[in-house]
């Protein structure tokens, strides 16, 4: 088989990269494809050859591999991925289910660090569905994102297949059927909330278009970035043609945190704390709701009978966790996080338990309870486990659940009015009022 050497300067990448995706292409009109490439001469090709991708003998550079059919080749590939991905088709049917893609956002960052590797092992999708990894960074992550990319190939993970990486969305997004949004501009001192939502939200806003326009009709997308409640409500509204039950924004950490506490406060083990709802906006104003979750089957307030701690200090308690963790540990709660991800994902893909729940920022379209439609706020889910849920309607309210979930309704309501000109509802006006309802550690 002949092989002709991409030669690229000493100084550079191992890693070819063109309007910042690494990877070679098998199209025919290659030099379309790295018509931004300033460090490669043209690559020529005859009209009848494919281009497929291999490794050179000292692995300092990608080749292109001229085929005429006897080699199964790809759209894209990224490294060692180009050469594992050739099950044989009895394989594919009787052992492995259809590989899925996956897009995860802020690919470089510390979260996906936990992330990815968790994807990869098969932890999250099951030990027999292979996946193809769609990394979104910037331009200033791109090295970073090699990085990674090179951590992936070395922890030799059977059931992944493919690695894409890339800045652009269009591309870094085309038939992928999971959306893990991360990436997001932190809000830094001084930063006022309403400037926040702005500039993330014309992220999301190109996020939701690119969505739209190449990924698959039926994704689902989890936002992570903050504020993220408000933000998957543009990136829904910017993906007209995607079912806008399909966003979730994430609130399973929160959850998390407050089956914590309530084991704590109870002395048991977390696993025997159930029905936990965050009710409303990821932010200071959210409603870990004590009133219908359950310690060992009982309702919490028969076996908590400090009414007084779970009316203040278990919500403080769940509120101010990440800006505790930071002060312990000097950074952000990036594992758990990742594994809160990891666990808002199972609960979509694998049957709830019989009478629990899970939370999950959703569209308010429809629901039961009375919260003003057209808004991303969380609330009790149930799944049968094929990546759709349903809302749970036996849940219980009295006064003072009723009157904290407005309040983070009246703040969600605000914030959309802030995002008016990124959801298509006219000129934005933005009165969040003096109170900070930024979650400690998230500054």
């Amino acid at each position: 088989m002949a092989m002709t050497e991409l030669s690229t300067p000493k100084t550079t990448s191992p890693f070819l990269h063109s309007s910042s995706r690494l990877s070679l292409s098998s199209k025919l009109h290659l030099s379309n494809q790295f018509r931004h490439l300033q460090l490669l001469p043209p690559l020529h090709t005859t009209s009848n050859s494919k281009i497929s991708c291999s490794v050179s003998q000292n692995n300092q550079a990608p080749v292109a591999v001229q085929d005429n059919g006897s080699v199964k080749t790809k759209k894209e590939c990224y490294g060692v991925f180009c050469l594992t991905y050739d099950l044989k088709a009895e394989e594919e049917t009787k052992s492995w289910k259809k590989m899925i893609n996956i897009a995860v956002s802020g690919a470089a960052g510390m979260i996906s660090n936990h992330l990815l590797f968790k994807l990869a092992s098969g932890s999250v999708f099951g030990p027999d569905q292979p996946i193809a990894l769609k990394l979104l960074g910037s331009e200033r992550s791109i090295q970073a994102l090699e990085g990674v990319a090179m951590e992936l190939e070395d922890s030799l993970f059977p059931l992944l297949r493919e690695v894409d990486i890339g800045t652009d969305p269009y591309e870094v997004f085309q038939d992928v059927e999971w959306a893990l949004l991360i990436g997001a501009k932190p809000r830094g001192p001084g930063m006022e909330r309403a400037a926040l939502l702005d500039i993330n939200g014309q992220i999301f806003a190109e996020q939701g278009k690119a969505l739209n326009a190449v990924a698959s009709p039926n994704v689902k997308v989890l936002v992570v970035g903050n504020p993220c409640n408000t933000n998957a409500l543009i990136c829904l509204k910017n993906a007209p043609n995607i079912p806008a039950k399909n966003f979730h924004a994430l609130t399973r950490l929160d959850e998390n945190r407050a089956k914590c506490q309530l084991a704590l406060k109870a002395g048991v083990f977390y696993d025997k704390v159930s029905n936990m709802t965050i009710w409303g906006n990821h932010s200071t104003t959210q409603v870990p709701d004590f009133l219908n979750a359950r310690i060992n089957g009982r309702p919490v307030k028969e076996v908590i009978t400090d009414h007084k701690w779970l009316e203040e200090g278990f919500t403080e308690s769940v509120q101010k966790r990440g800006g505790l963790l930071i002060q312990k540990w000097g950074r952000s709660s990036a594992a758990s996080t990742a594994v809160s991800i990891v666990d808002a994902i199972k609960s979509l893909v694998t049957p709830t338990p019989e009478g629990d729940w899970f939370s999950t920022g959703v569209y308010t379209n429809g629901n039961p309870y009375g919260i003003a439609k057209d808004l991303v706020f969380s609330m009790p889910c149930r799944s049968t486990g094929d990546g759709d849920y349903e809302l749970v309607k036996d849940v219980e309210f009295d006064d003072y659940l009723r009157n904290r979930i407005a309040k983070s309704e009246a703040e969600l309501l605000a914030e959309k009015k802030c995002v008016a000109h990124l959801t298509g509802d006219g000129i934005a006006f933005c009165d969040l009022g003096p109170v900070d309802t930024m979650l400690p550690g998230e500054v």
